[in-house]
């Protein structure tokens, strides 16, 4: 059909912007760390990095760091914070200070480069900042190492304290770990068989094993679960410790023998602690959510200190817990978190507080070395002012939920190999994949979804006697999209991305491997069904029947249709050439990816889908009023973010041509003249010529139920009057039959 065919001109735009990402990705896959503080270097005067400087020599070595010198006598290094620890604040983004550390570990100067922290953009002087950072030059943490739980060096500013308690601690542990890695202050960086052996793999890994059900106690006394209490004595104390008069003389009124908070965490992405504490049926949607390798806590209180606080509510992040492992740290945030309402470990206490957080995809996270939770204590000094004091919760994973790391080099004498070897389970009782025993645990959510599809097929095979019938084909097609949008969507949280499509691709180029795609399997069984149906009726299964999103912009158009809301008609050329926006949008995403597939997750929430599926409304502002915007245009233009932005739509029609079947039917008059499907098709995928475009249908089959429709479609409406006018006995034959009344009533003339 001609209404098939794709522009040349536009092919041609599509493959030189395909060219041109793969080159900007090959120009960016240079080592990108070494250039960032380059350019941080080369924007300042050396002296301003390193005072007494003159010149500063490359970056090199491990943390990244440049040699400052003053004439031919080298003073110290010159370093980015974001290049040795992983510290985020309230914007989740890096906040990048340069930090000069002398030779003699004396930090010599900081400075603030580069940041995204609303807080800090918006009503901090810039000013009081700088004060805070500069309050860090002269220290020597070589010297005089940071006590763990000790206050701040520095005051905090009131109103930006997550993100200046990040600076400062990004500075400190920094500064520690450039003068470990380059001999400051102490022997110089092992190399060679001396840094292999330092650097080796854990000795242990998380034993996957789902054990029995363990009791709290159980729990407490093995070490799986750990404890901080703090009374309201020791509250007081750690305040008049901090040499700060006012916040001494402040202390808490209540009983000092009182529970100020009792505080418990635990590593529940271990399979035993996690299905003890949290109950089978939570244990198994936590085990579908987690990625390969990513780990969770259980964080639960009581006492009059909460451990959330209120900033998740103001700015997402939870700012008065912080998990800190070696050099790296990070903090969760709302999207991070979800509130349970107690613990089901057998014997276990009731809790004020209970809350479940993931770790962050971007963090840093070996569960088992030991870590520690900082806890941030708070107290109000005066509206503008207030003190902090942090208290630590240790924890080290007990080695009875570990096991040797298959392979790893024996480091200990041979009764000691010999126990560990004890402690592996016999090839007969090996624990089965991680991924086999989460599609066990969702063996209910497998069938309802097989149903679900099995519906769907039943739905296109028979297509012709469903559309025959309009009422049915109407409330079926409402059916199957409430089910997509709050099943499929909402409850079992099984939206496709383009994250999908990019990280497969990366897959691909680097190390492919099966169980990380078979993690989830409602994601996993969705993206083969949806490649299945891509020969038989291209991306229409997908994107016209199972995407969540697409189902919640249809149902509120059709509820903004029932209301009275004016529909807009996109001229037909201007429709054509706002649907390559999301083509152009894809291959973008697709050229990032190729140089940092984060990066290009990032870009990704171009997709409301996280959003308005996922965390279901329940994020920052900025991505709330977004995805609201695009549902609003929706009421207007349906599925407005389908016809013009979706990048996973543009993926998914790239490959439209491998359709081998065509199930839609046409007539010839469709296009010359009928313009009634291409009047009424709700994405505008028909053309005036009648053909369908096979990269724009979503399988509605809106267009075949007019088809059959004798009462809609000109066509058929002709035919039935052809065949009722041949029905129809001729004129003369009518006009014979018809009685003479006058005839009738003239009297007879014979006698």
């Amino acid at each position: 059909m001609p209404g098939l065919a794709v522009p040349v001109g536009l092919l041609r735009i599509f493959r030189a912007l395909f060219y041109l990402c793969l080159t900007c990705a090959a120009i960016l896959a240079a080592p990108a760390q070494a250039q960032r503080l380059e350019h941080f270097l080369s924007a300042f005067p050396p002296a301003e990095l390193f005072p007494g400087a003159d010149r500063l020599g490359p970056p090199e070595g491990k943390p990244l760091a440049a040699r400052a010198y003053a004439g031919n006598t080298p003073l110290g290094y010159v370093y980015l914070t974001t290049d040795v620890v992983n510290t985020r604040g309230y914007s989740s983004k890096p906040i990048d200070v340069i930090v000069g550390l002398a030779d003699t570990g004396r930090i010599a100067s900081a400075r603030l480069v580069e940041h995204h922290e609303p807080i800090v953009l918006i009503g901090i002087p810039q000013s009081k900042v700088d004060a805070f950072i500069q309050g860090y030059v002269g220290l020597n943490f070589i010297e005089s190492p940071p006590r763990h739980g000790a206050p701040p060096p520095v005051d905090i500013i009131s109103g930006a304290t997550v993100t200046l308690m990040v600076i400062g601690d990004s500075i400190t542990r920094s500064a520690i770990a450039v003068a470990r890695g380059h001999g400051i202050g102490g022997p110089a960086p092992a190399t060679g068989a001396t840094a292999a052996a330092t650097s080796a793999p854990p000795a242990r890994q998380v034993d996957l094993t789902l054990g029995p059900v363990q009791s709290w106690q159980t729990l407490l006394d093995n070490g799986a679960v750990r404890r901080l209490h703090l009374s309201v004595a020791d509250v007081n104390q750690a305040f008049a410790q901090t040499g700060r008069a006012d916040a001494a003389a402040r202390p808490e009124t209540s009983d000092p023998t009182d529970t100020f908070i009792d505080l418990y965490a635990a590593l529940v992405s271990v399979p035993t602690i996690g299905r003890s504490l949290l109950g089978d049926t939570v244990w198994q949607h936590l085990a579908g959510r987690l990625q390969p390798g990513q780990q969770a806590l259980l964080v639960a209180g009581n006492g009059a200190y909460s451990f959330k606080g209120s900033g998740y509510v103001r700015g997402g992040i939870f700012d008065r817990v912080e998990i800190i492992q070696q050099d790296g740290s990070f903090r969760f945030r709302d999207r991070n978190h979800q509130r349970l309402a107690d613990v089901a470990a057998p014997g276990a206490p009731s809790f004020a507080e209970v809350a479940l957080f993931v770790v962050p995809d971007d963090a840093a996270f070996e569960p088992t070395a030991p870590w520690r939770l900082q806890l941030m204590v708070q107290r109000v000094l005066s509206v503008q002012d207030k003190a902090f004091v942090t208290f630590d919760l240790p924890y080290d994973l007990p080695q009875a939920y570990t096991q040797p790391v298959p392979g790893a080099a024996a480091t200990s004498s041979a009764p000691a190999a010999a126990a560990a070897g004890d402690e592996l389970p016999a090839a007969d009782d090996a624990p089965s994949a991680l991924w086999k025993q989460i599609w066990h645990a969702k063996q209910g959510q497998v069938a309802i979804l097989a149903i679900g599809l099995a519906v769907l097929v039943g739905i296109f095979f028979f297509q012709d006697q469903l559309a025959r019938r309009p009422i049915l084909y109407d409330r079926m097609r409402l059916a199957f999209l409430a089910f997509a949008l709050f099943w499929i969507g909402w409850y079992a949280q099984a939206q496709l991305s383009v994250v999908n499509v990019l990280t497969f691709t990366t897959a691909l180029r680097t190390e492919f491997r099966w169980d990380a795609f078979l993690m989830d399997p409602l994601v996993f069984i969705m993206w083969c069904a949806t490649a299945i149906s891509m020969v038989f009726w291209n991306r229409g299964a997908f994107c016209g029947w199972l995407c969540p999103f697409g189902a919640l912009q249809e149902l509120s158009n059709r509820l903004a249709k029932r209301l009275g809301l004016k529909q807009v008609t996109v001229p037909h050329g201007v429709n054509t050439r706002l649907a390559t926006l999301k083509y152009v949008i894809f291959l973008l995403l697709f050229g990032v990816s190729l140089y940092d597939l984060a990066v290009a997750e990032r870009l990704s929430e171009i997709e409301p889908f996280k959003t308005s599926i996922i965390l279901r409304f329940v994020r920052d502002w900025p991505f709330v009023v977004f995805a609201v915007a695009l549902l609003v245009a929706g009421l207007f233009i349906e599925r407005f973010f389908c016809r013009y932005l979706c990048p996973l739509g543009a993926a998914l029609a790239i490959p439209a041509r491998l359709r081998i079947f065509n199930w839609l039917r046409r007539y010839h008059e469709c296009g010359n003249p009928c313009q009634r499907c291409n009047v009424e098709c709700p994405v505008q995928a028909i053309e005036p010529t009648g053909g369908i475009n096979p990269n724009e249908c979503i399988q509605c089959l809106h267009c075949q139920m007019l088809y059959h429709h004798e009462g809609k479609c000109p066509h058929l409406i002709q035919k039935k009057a052809k065949r009722e006018r041949r029905r129809a006995p001729p004129q003369e034959a009518v006009l014979q039959r018809m009685p003479n009344p006058r005839a009738d009533a003239a009297p007879s003339s014979n006698p």
